[in-house]
């Protein structure tokens, strides 16, 4: 069933008279597949959930219907990152702790009069409720704003953001004096002046099997100015020489909101596997010929982005009844 489901699609693909009538007429139920994704999970620690956006580029076709402006790093309109298309949004189950799977719960285009923040907090409170416990969401650089962080306060969820370098954070504001207005920031707190920084709470060296030396720092109650209501736990993770001195490889920063807080090094490793989110990205372009059919409308290009997920879950229940026969000159999986 696996393999005719997609030895169907790459047919449709080569014969695209097929492809074209068969989506036309497709009205395929989101929910109902999402809690049916749902209930394939089984859980051996907590569920990681990975979400990010992507772009299907569609620059020649100047008549499609709600086209909009993506960033797109494979080149663009006049040599500029960016291209005429549509903005595809994905919330995705991470199932293993190594490997590049990643299995779709949502995967739904951004329409013309919403932003990629606005569609992943409306995919995570489609989500979130379903689940069997409380998840951990995994998060890139553009969700590291207040915008989503005051949009998902209320959604069930433990998020890691990644945030960018040059971000001023503040402390929690100082005990009330009783005189005049009770204020809301402490002192600034710049990710990259380390003369502003307190001391953290936490400070950890270790040995990674694949990073080498890291030291990881922990400060607590920080905010973004405008979500001052939001605080978060704020973590440095650097790369070290053998000799303890600092790599020249960038700091990353990762931001923890939530109630069930893990260990910096389990937080450090939750965030490693959101990358494959971006493997997925990529299998579905090149594997799966997601953006190869040229469609005339925006609801025909949802269609066929529907049999995405259908396929990857498919694929990945029947990965234990598939025999790896690799031909002599091919690794094994």
């Amino acid at each position: 069933m696996v393999w005719q489901i997609y030895l169907y699609a790459r047919y449709f693909v080569a014969n695209g008279r097929y492809t074209y009538e068969s989506v036309q007429d497709t009205r395929p139920q989101r929910n109902k597949l999402m809690k049916l994704y749902i209930e394939q999970i089984k859980p051996e620690g907590r569920i990681l959930l990975a979400g990010d956006h992507t772009t299907w580029s569609r620059p020649n076709a100047s008549t499609l219907k709600e086209r909009t402006y993506e960033h797109y790093a494979q080149g663009g309109l006049g040599g500029k990152p960016v291209t005429a298309g549509y903005g595809y949004s994905t919330l995705a189950l991470i199932p293993e702790a190594s490997g590049s799977w990643a299995l779709p719960l949502r995967h739904e285009r951004i329409t013309s009069w919403e932003t990629p923040i606005q569609k992943a907090v409306w995919q995570l409170k489609k989500v979130c409720p379903q689940l069997p416990s409380r998840a951990i969401s995994c998060w890139d650089i553009e969700y590291g704003c207040a915008p989503f962080i005051t949009q998902t306060a209320d959604i069930e969820v433990d998020k890691i953001i990644r945030l960018r370098s040059n971000l001023c954070l503040w402390t929690a504001p100082p005990t009330y004096s009783g005189r005049g207005r009770r204020r809301v920031h402490g002192s600034k707190f710049k990710l990259l002046d380390e003369s502003t920084w307190d001391e953290p709470a936490q400070t950890t060296e270790l040995e990674d099997a694949k990073l080498g030396r890291l030291k990881i720092r922990l400060w607590n109650e920080l905010h973004l100015r405008k979500s001052p209501l939001h605080p978060m736990s704020v973590i440095l993770v650097e790369r070290l020489k053998p000799d303890g001195s600092k790599r020249v490889a960038k700091p990353m920063w990762l931001a923890f909101i939530g109630e069930s807080m893990p260990s910096c090094t389990e937080i450090f490793q939750y965030y490693l596997r959101w990358f494959g989110v971006d493997h997925w990205y990529r299998f579905a372009k090149q594997r799966l010929h997601w953006t190869l059919p040229k469609f005339s409308t925006p609801e025909q290009s949802d269609r066929w982005s529907d049999l995405m997920p259908l396929i990857t879950w498919q694929l990945w229940l029947a990965r234990d009844i598939v025999k790896n026969n690799p031909l002599p000159w091919q690794k094994t999986a």
